[in-house]
């Protein structure tokens, strides 16, 4: 029987499209996850979207929709973003399931029964885009300490768990399995700046709004983010307070959280917390990953420096994404992204490293034996090396990806390529191809080179998993077993490999980035540029009025204007407008519009006209400027 291997992602806020730094998570859980599938586990793999809370609603609520129908769209779009990375999640699980949230409902209810929530009343300083509470001390220059954003001094009454309770507790088993909270750096953060400077009770229902899941004894009370998001992992498996599944009981604990560094203190303190309430066995390791950023900077809308993953697809292929992604970013610090770095990435070792070594070495194999290499008893020392380090490699890289180090695992990886390409260098087969006594070294050197991409070709189906299988089909191999590579020899004598083609087009920098630079302006909102400044005393000068639309006609022989007349505070004055190309008259009759009620009347097609109605120009879309029916005409607009 295997043995089994529970992973999960953070499940994604579903409240905008997540950006190149978000998708990270997934194609690093990803490349963990095929790896140990290699290696013979029985993987399930879990991701999903995290759907609730003030945030999400308000959001709903500025686009005119309903949440669920919001969230709806966002939960698409990230599913669509994760199968284009090419990653194999067992499952991808949304809060709003209905299943999920009866689980949640029974969790709750279970945890007040127990005595570990109780009912109060809270204030403190709110932060929605984190959906987090801080008291006046925890705020940097008055704002949110994780983000920067402004806060909200909020007083409501809620439901609280006690994680005072079970501090103590918590901090015995960090430290009692030193390997619970991993890099080392995370979990002294978590020890020394939460749970030994005091832990406080921890908010766990609202009632400023309504988009969460109800507590079911109490309404008015939604459940709060933690408990409802972080339940996932184990209501995913079927988990039931009183019934667990067979999934569940198979699969919990999880063997590793794949988290962000942002949200490591609620899956490393409040977690925990929540399941030694429930009883139930801890997860065996969260791995806490870096950020990556965009320069020196977290990515940003607001700093204009975001990357999106079907953004750089186009521009990069799939596996030139997952590539950069995972070669990029150190186990324990963050690592930065950049077009320029990636491009610069590709072209080395896409395009030369890898795409070379594969292309000429098939191409060399065909041209010298006809497409067949075979075994030989030859070997100097340039090969006896060779096959050390192929089988090092295979070592290396194994128990690099149990502890996670992703990239440092790809780096092996790419060491061997380079020292196969260094191997051509030393053993020259084009020269030994003049010699028919040659022959035999020149059978060895290929053979090898051929073994060796095979060795590295399953290694990276991991990470790039397309290419991986392209590789495996110019060498015409199907032998992709992990066994396989664990003895350097496993392609049979007269083995015939396929033609070559190019893995990796070498880029032109300058040529991409200009093209990069096009696209990212043609699909940027200019900001408007303003004219210059008046005084205040400036705008006095206007009287801005409220006028009612008595009757409106066309002018004669004037495609563009229309002949209003209207009603000024019980006075009758006639104004010309030139928007007849964007309303039919009719439409205008008994609407409240601003006129600037001051301005030298001229005359247009023999019309005086006395002021103008304010309009706005949306992109050459005209629209006048509407009052509310209630407000009398002749009113100040000021």
């Amino acid at each position: 029987m295997k043995e089994k291997f529970y992973i999960t992602t953070a499940i994604a806020y579903a409240s905008r499209k997540p950006h190149i730094g978000n998708t990270y998570e997934i194609v690093l859980s990803d490349a963990i996850a095929r790896f140990k599938k290699m290696l013979g586990y029985d993987v399930y793999f879990l991701t999903g979207t995290d759907e609730h809370g003030q945030k999400i609603q308000l959001e709903a609520e500025k686009q005119g929709i309903n949440p669920q129908e919001y969230v709806d769209n966002v939960a698409g779009e990230i599913k669509s973003i994760w199968d284009l990375m090419n990653t194999t999640y067992d499952q991808f699980i949304r809060t709003t399931n209905p299943k999920h949230k009866e689980t949640v409902q029974k969790i709750f209810k279970k945890l007040y029964e127990k005595g570990d929530i109780y009912k109060g009343e809270y204030e403190g300083h709110y932060c929605t885009p984190c959906e987090s509470f801080f008291t006046k001390t925890q705020l940097v220059d008055g704002k949110c300490p994780d983000c920067g954003r402004e806060v909200t001094l909020t007083k409501e009454e809620a439901y609280f768990f006690k994680m005072s309770k079970y501090a103590d507790k918590l901090i015995e088993y960090i430290e009692a399995h030193p390997d619970f909270i991993v890099p080392e750096s995370r979990k002294k953060e978590m020890v020394n700046n939460f749970l030994k400077a005091g832990l406080q009770d921890l908010c766990v229902s609202r009632t400023s709004f309504t988009w969460g899941v109800p507590v079911t004894f109490d309404e008015g009370h939604v459940i709060y983010v933690w408990i409802d998001a972080l339940s996932n992992y184990i209501t995913a498996l079927g988990y039931d307070p009183e019934n667990p599944s067979e999934l569940f009981n198979k699969n919990w604990p999880c063997d590793v959280h794949v988290i962000g560094k942002d949200i490591l203190r609620f899956h490393t303190i409040y977690w925990p917390i929540m399941l030694m309430a429930l009883d139930l066995p801890m997860p065996k390791q969260i791995f806490g990953h870096p950020w990556l950023l965009s320069g020196d900077d977290k990515m940003s809308k607001s700093k204009g420096n975001v990357m999106y993953a079907d953004d750089l697809v186009r521009h990069f292929g799939v596996d030139g994404v997952r590539f950069y992604l995972l070669s990029e970013m150190p186990y324990a610090q963050d690592g930065t992204i950049s077009y320029e770095n990636i491009i610069a990435r590709y072209n080395s070792e896409l395009a030369n490293t890898l795409g070379n070594l594969v292309n000429r070495t098939v191409a060399m194999v065909n041209k010298y034996f006809g497409g067949v290499v075979a075994k030989s008893d030859y070997e100097d020392a340039f090969s006896a090396d060779l096959k050390e380090t192929a089988l090092n490699t295979v070592k290396s890289v194994t128990e690099k990806m149990n502890e996670f180090k992703v990239s440092d695992a790809l780096a092996e990886i790419f060491n061997l390529l380079r020292r196969s390409n260094k191997y051509i260098d030393e053993t020259t087969p084009w020269v030994l191809a003049k010699s028919e006594d040659d022959k035999d070294k020149l059978n060895a050197c290929l053979y090898n080179l051929v073994e060796t991409i095979r060795i590295c070709a399953v290694l990276l189906s991991a990470f790039i998993p397309e290419t991986a299988q392209n590789i495996l089909n110019q060498i015409n191999v199907t032998e992709a077993s992990y066994e396989s590579i664990l003895t350097f020899g496993a392609i049979e004598s007269g083995h015939k490999v396929s033609e070559g083609a190019p893995l990796f087009a070498r880029i032109d920098e300058a040529k991409k980035l200009e093209e990069i630079q096009t696209e990212i302006e043609a699909n940027t909102v200019k900001a408007p540029e303003f004219k210059p400044e008046i005084e205040f005393s400036d705008f006095e000068k206007l009287d801005l009025r409220v006028a009612k639309v008595l009757s409106c006609e066309k002018v004669e022989k004037a495609d563009k204007l229309l002949k209003f007349t209207l009603d000024v505070a019980g006075t009758t004055r006639t104004i010309v407008s030139g928007i007849a190309k964007y309303y039919k008259p009719e439409e205008l009759i008994g609407k409240n519009v601003v006129i600037i009620a001051n301005l030298k009347p001229v005359k247009l097609r023999g019309i005086m006209s006395e002021g103008m109605i304010l309009s706005s120009d949306d992109n050459g879309q005209i629209k006048i400027v509407e009052i509310d029916p209630s407000v009398n005409s002749g009113a100040v607009i000021c």
